[in-house]
């Protein structure tokens, strides 16, 4: 079960399927410093972490996952790209500082 907790009007509830951007109603980006381009799909962000030295990791077949052989770090991405949010976008700025951005859309 996934999904973010919501206070109103004196009644917490489960909203399932939202994340916590929906929730707030701002949308987050991952903005590339160095083009200034919004990654808007897998194969951009593919790239992107591939001329970093990111290499794609095999090890599940329900996730993205990205290596870096130089380093213990791992990227995991949900498959589908619509359940990329701003979890993950901070998870590749933390292991790629100076590169990544995450802002509002």
């Amino acid at each position: 079960m996934s999904g973010v907790w919501v206070f109103k009007n004196g009644i917490m509830r489960l909203n399932e399927g939202a994340t916590m951007d929906q929730q707030s109603g701002r949308k987050k980006v991952l903005v590339h410093l160095p083009t200034g381009q919004v990654v808007s799909s897998y194969s951009s962000l593919r790239q992107m972490l591939m001329e970093l030295g990111w290499e794609i990791y095999y090890g599940d077949i329900e996730l993205l996952q990205f290596h870096k052989a130089s380093s213990i770090d791992l990227i995991s991405l949900p498959k589908e790209f619509y359940k990329f949010n701003s979890v993950y976008m901070y998870d590749i700025v933390v292991k790629n500082p100076n590169v990544f951005l995450v802002r509002d859309g």
